[in-house]
């Protein structure tokens, strides 16, 4: 006859989960809806580090807000970013004129001039607080004794603006300087039309996200009660 101690130890034992596997295949909703939350940014994540690979620049992506590049670029369009030394040297309108390089040159610019070189995206006297500016790089401008309130870098204009950025000021910074190449995020290298209004809309879209999601799980859990 066994005794109870041998008993005990002929029963199965219980299959102990650590907490990574509860979490994983919990089906309380709460625990489903973090689960949800935690995935989606994960693949946020993820797609954000391909980018930064790819382009070698932050923001690899940004969202044309005004109609200064129309119709070049237009309101909605959602740009991507390469760094400005990536698949070839940066090119300005001087340069692209000499070479017959252009991007986004579909349209002559708000004068009727062809238009060439580079598209770039950058900060407006390196101020971070200031949103950045996407205009095209006309030229390169060389300091001098004759104006030494000025820095050397580079000369920008929008296609549908009259003026240079450098004749032109924003509120809080004052006159805008001639781009200096630390400023500058990066290129444009290609865009596509309306997909910036997520990035431009990102709290609605967020909100929305959100409702369905719960929405979704609200659904799951009062099938699985019926």
């Amino acid at each position: 006859m066994k005794s109870a101690k041998q008993n005990s130890k002929d029963k199965p034992k219980k299959e102990q989960k650590n907490p990574l596997d509860k979490f994983l295949n919990s089906e309380d909703s709460a625990v489903s809806f973090i689960r949800d939350i935690l995935l989606v940014l994960g693949a946020v994540g993820i797609i954000a580090l391909l980018l930064i690979l790819v382009s070698g620049t932050w923001p690899a992506v940004v969202a044309v807000e005004s109609e200064s590049m129309v119709p070049n670029m237009n309101i909605g369009d959602l740009v991507f970013v390469v760094s400005a030394d990536r698949y070839g040297d940066l090119q300005t309108w001087e340069d692209g004129l000499s070479s017959g390089y252009a991007k986004f040159n579909n349209y002559p610019d708000k004068q009727g001039n062809s238009v060439f070189g580079d598209v770039i995206i950058y900060r407006p006297n390196g101020d971070d607080s200031v949103h950045p500016i996407i205009h095209r790089a006309y030229g390169w401008y060389e300091s001098n004794e004759s104006n030494p309130l000025t820095n050397s870098g580079y000369i920008t204009k929008g296609d549908n603006n009259n003026v240079y950025d450098q004749l032109s000021g924003i509120s809080g910074i004052g006159v805008i300087k001639p781009v200096k190449s630390e400023w500058i995020i990066g290129k444009a290298l290609f865009s596509v039309p309306y997909l910036g209004y997520a990035p431009l809309h990102l709290f609605e879209f967020a909100v929305i996200l959100i409702a369905i999601m719960i929405i979704h799980e609200l659904y799951l859990r009062r099938r699985g009660d019926n």
